[in-house]
């Protein structure tokens, strides 16, 4: 199991590498097999959607949060026009809340920050349209195991500045995992394996965050 998550994780990355930004959730292989499950899924609701990259992906949810009604939407590789094209399997759930974390993928992909915000946002509205309450989860800093940690970092906090306003103007729930997983902008070295993809205590902390949240919507 763990040479098969590990498997995902570099192969979606290395066409991530390769790939122009506009396409890229075309040119996985992840996405598309992905996709492909979503397609063939046997679940017909979930109160409880989980919608991201390889963070989103790795997170064991109901375990972690001792429930049976999470579905996991992460895809590995996954960029926020991916995440955009794929929204139907969301609708398809008819769930109460949806957690969003996107846009490591496209900062490293060099895309401009504002430009990630419009994806970010249309995401956001579009699944307020469709009745599902968008939580909105902070995109997490990187480490310097990772490449381009200095550069980087920088666009997350802005990223996460334009979302968090955003969700405050709008009255949308955003919660800041940085503020447990990350100490002066970068994420800590303890709840990181590579300096992106998070470590088990990771994602206690960070499911533990979520459980207030859950029972404020009343789940």
């Amino acid at each position: 199991m763990k040479k098969t998550l590990l498997y995902l994780m570099v192969a979606a990355f290395s066409v991530f590498a390769q790939t122009p930004y506009d396409s890229l959730y075309l040119k996985s292989s992840v996405y598309k097999n992905r996709i492909a499950m979503f397609a063939e899924s046997k679940f017909t609701s979930a109160k409880i959607v989980f919608f991201g990259n390889s963070l989103t992906f790795a997170g064991d949810w109901n375990n972690l949060l001792g429930r049976d009604s999470i579905v996991n939407q992460g895809i590995g590789g996954d960029n926020t026009l991916g995440m955009l094209h794929r929204l139907q399997y969301v609708y398809q759930l008819h769930p109460k809340v949806c957690f969003v974390m996107a846009g490591i993928n496209d900062i490293y992909a060099d895309v401009p920050v504002e430009k990630i915000f419009e994806n970010y946002k249309k995401i956001i509205d579009t699944l307020r349209l469709k009745h599902i309450a968008p939580i909105v989860q902070s995109t997490l800093h990187v480490n310097p195991k990772w490449k381009r940690t200095e550069i980087k970092n920088p666009e997350v906090k802005k990223l996460n500045d334009l979302l968090s306003e955003y969700c405050s103007v709008n009255k949308i729930t955003f919660v800041d995992l940085n503020a447990k997983l990350s100490v002066n902008g970068i994420l800590n070295d303890q709840y990181t394996t590579d300096g992106v993809h998070l470590t088990p205590p990771a994602y206690i902390v960070w499911s533990e965050m979520i459980v207030p949240i859950l029972r404020a919507h009343g789940l």
